[in-house]
């Protein structure tokens, strides 16, 4: 039970890697706080969490309004008493080529994507620098390191979170807070659930491991980074591709 008397802060926590990474949390002893636009499946994800150990709890938040983020926060200090992981995962795509692609499909990613991280990291940096303890993990994207036709909104706020990261973890790590990354490459998630079987089959057999990864394998990564086991690593962004990018 290594996060035994910790809390963990997942955002888009209820779905996808995320609810994978609240799971594990939760299966290492942590009590989870779960943000989620969709606050029902939020909610009925937290009861089947708490109902078998630690504590869980939901909380209606998206990370572009502002202000409901930081009084979602607040609340989750006031239910849990301090808030000792963060892991920043609520992402979305609006594909399409760059030539086609309108502003709104540009900054509703990019304040999702992005921006939604620097508010949720601002938010949360406060009582981890008072309390001078902390990991935060953010969840990249192997796009972000290489590039994606298609992509160039998703790709761009990837990017732009590794310098996040690192900017992070060099203002904060004398305060005892560590920031990293994880850069998932394909997962099996509803994101990659529109791919046809000819586009997966295409991509996994160019992969060295030749699958895809689940959920579970971006969650056992993220842990890594948010627990002892790690405690002099930060600014790092750790690739969990099955060797994609190499």
């Amino acid at each position: 039970m290594a996060f035994a008397g910790k809390v963990s802060l997942v955002t888009g926590g209820a779905r996808g890697i995320g609810k994978a990474v609240s799971k594990r949390c939760h299966d290492l002893g942590a009590d989870v706080a779960i943000f989620g636009r969709n606050i029902e499946a939020a909610q009925a994800f937290a009861a089947e969490l708490g109902a078998s150990g630690s504590r869980a709890k939901a909380y209606g938040c998206d990370v572009t309004d502002g202000k409901r983020l930081d009084a979602a926060i607040e609340e989750v200090l006031k239910d849990f008493g301090k808030i000792d992981v963060l892991v920043n995962n609520a992402g979305i795509t609006q594909d399409g080529l760059l030539m086609r692609m309108t502003d709104e499909a540009w900054l509703k990613v990019l304040d999702t994507n992005l921006t939604g991280v620097f508010r949720t990291m601002r938010a949360v940096s406060r009582p981890m620098l008072k309390a001078r303890s902390g990991a935060i993990v953010n969840i990249g994207s192997v796009v972000g390191l290489i590039g994606n036709a298609g992509q160039a909104n998703y790709c761009a706020a990837k990017a732009g979170l590794i310098g996040l990261t690192q900017s992070a973890a060099r203002e904060f790590g004398p305060r005892g807070v560590r920031v990293n990354a994880v850069a998932p490459g394909l997962i099996e998630t509803d994101m990659t659930s529109a791919m046809t079987e000819d586009q997966k089959k295409q991509l996994t057999g160019s992969l060295p491991l030749g699958r895809a990864g689940k959920p579970e394998d971006v969650a056992s990564a993220v842990c890594f980074l948010a627990g002892e086991d790690s405690a002099y690593i930060t600014g790092q962004v750790l690739v969990v591709d099955g060797g994609m990018v190499m």
